[in-house]
């Protein structure tokens, strides 16, 4: 049982995405610092009449943070989304790609074309005329 989980751990795959996913989270980090810092208040100083609170809308009370609808916030976490996303790709997942085409595998490519089985229209093989459902012989109806 044990060797079967090593075996598992081990495999390129899974070691590949543990590394990913550790280094994708210690630059969540650095994405989090350029946005609480330099983003947020390029954003608050659109609006500057909102008693500090930044962009955004006061539903209640005058500079209550409680009933602030916190448009800056929500931009930021857009942007923070959008550079965290792209750096993946660029830092990670293309050097990824590149690493297998070489290995002669092919990763995070186009899909397989399929077609519409003319009958039951689930997608199937395109060399198929019909899927494997429909193919098979049907039982008779007692």
């Amino acid at each position: 049982m044990l060797k079967g989980f090593k075996n598992f751990l081990m495999r390129d795959d899974v070691i590949t995405v543990a590394i990913g996913l550790v280094v994708a989270l210690a630059f969540s980090n650095l994405v989090e610092a350029f946005t609480d810092s330099v983003i947020n208040p390029l954003v608050s100083a659109m609006q500057p009449d909102a008693s500090g609170l930044g962009l955004g809308y006061q539903l209640g009370e005058e500079g209550s943070a409680a009933t602030f609808i916190d448009l800056g916030a929500f931009i930021s976490a857009i942007i923070y989304f959008i550079v965290f996303m792209a750096t993946i790709y660029f830092f990670i997942v293309l050097p990824y790609k590149h690493i297998q085409k070489r290995r002669g595998k092919t990763v995070f490519g186009d899909p397989a074309p399929t077609k519409t089985c003319p009958e039951c229209k689930s997608e199937i093989d395109p060399e198929a005329t019909k899927c494997k459902f429909c193919a098979s012989p049907q039982p008779a109806a007692a």
